[in-house]
């Protein structure tokens, strides 16, 4: 089968396209015919080895923890029905030498969700890292069962940063479904149109803007939730917006160390919760699985038509331009094209 691999840190020219044996699925594993990979930042950091420095875990890895496809055969322990079943994929990757950029990957039964008849493939390559991550920040909030679902966030206000991005395009589709206000932050007139078309009942330019006072325009008594992607820069603006009581999910830092006024915080009595999609509490995490597989059967999740994120395709030869453009920051959804559906053995 053909494979991307990766043997040092590096930029995309450390991704190569080989040849490798077939793997074989083992006890409670599923082999899975990877049909399309998405390729996520969380996938180039790892790739640079700037998320954790350190030695390469494994002497060869593939890359990617998202993808959909087809289950072709299952190990020992394994319901032998899942055979043919449509699953998309997540945390390929995690702790694991073997990511979705690979014809066929085997991976325990439970990292491949069915995925119905009417969702695509795409979509099932798109949901995993960005609407998991976003299931998180979505149920932190002061009172939250921790769960996602009509009515679920009912009489929430919840402002989404980057609301054209693919974790904060699942928020706003996700909150939306669960019932919230949702106003949704953006930097251009483009984002702005992916935003309202994910269901934002608001969207604020932040570049043409003042933020503080369009949100309180539309939400006088402040937000709940804010699911924020820069801390640092939008500090004080989310001090600005935030209700009594009302919490901050930060999923992503890639710049300096947060700092804040504590008095500030305390009189608002503000909880910032930090989020790792990885790393999150195994009940919490399973919950978000059952959750988004919810919404994917609703509808509710979309990439690629006018209401979803736009595609990039690249062929599996094409790897390091995929990489590159979402590394460059493409609005968008970055996909690869990894094989044809073949009959399950």
């Amino acid at each position: 089968m053909r494979a991307c691999v990766y043997r040092r840190y590096g930029g995309p020219e450390v991704l190569e396209v080989v040849d490798r044996p077939m793997p074989v699925p083992g006890p409670g594993e599923v082999l899975v015919q990877v049909i399309v990979s998405g390729v996520n930042p969380t996938d180039w950091k790892t790739r640079r080895g700037s998320t954790v420095p350190r030695e390469l875990p494994f002497p060869e890895m593939v890359p990617q923890q998202d993808g959909a496809g087809v289950v072709v055969d299952v190990g020992d322990g394994c319901d032998p029905a899942r055979s043919g079943e449509r699953v998309w994929l997540w945390e390929c990757a995690w702790h694991r030498a073997d990511g979705a950029a690979q014809e066929f990957v085997a991976l325990a039964g439970s990292h491949a969700v069915n995925l119905p008849d009417s969702a695509s493939f795409d979509l099932g390559a798109s949901v995993g890292i960005p609407a998991l991550t976003a299931h998180r920040c979505l149920t932190v909030g002061v009172g939250s069962t921790g769960r996602l679902g009509p009515g679920a966030l009912s009489g929430a206000r919840v402002l989404v940063a980057g609301g054209a991005g693919a974790v904060g395009h699942a928020a706003v589709e996700l909150a939306r479904w669960s019932g919230a206000l949702v106003i949704a932050t953006v930097s251009s007139t483009e984002k702005e149109a992916l935003a309202e078309a994910a269901g934002a009942h608001a969207v604020v330019n932040y570049r043409t803007e003042d933020v503080v006072s369009k949100v309180r325009d539309f939400a006088p008594q402040g937000v709940n939730l804010i699911v924020e992607v820069d801390s640092v820069t939008n500090a004080e603006i989310d001090r600005g917006i935030l209700a009594p009581n009302g919490t901050v999910a930060v999923y992503a830092s890639d710049g300096p160390d947060l700092l804040m006024p504590v008095r500030g915080a305390m009189t608002l009595n503000a909880r910032y919760q930090f989020i790792l999609v990885y790393t999150v509490p195994g009940a919490a995490k399973s919950a978000a699985v059952e959750d988004v597989a919810a919404a994917i059967s609703d509808g509710a999740l979309r990439v690629g038509d006018a209401a979803g994120l736009p595609l990039h395709r690249f062929p599996l030869e094409a790897i390091r331009e995929a990489h590159a453009a979402v590394e460059n920051g493409v609005t968008g959804k970055v996909l690869v094209d990894i094989s044809e559906p073949v009959a399950p053995s």
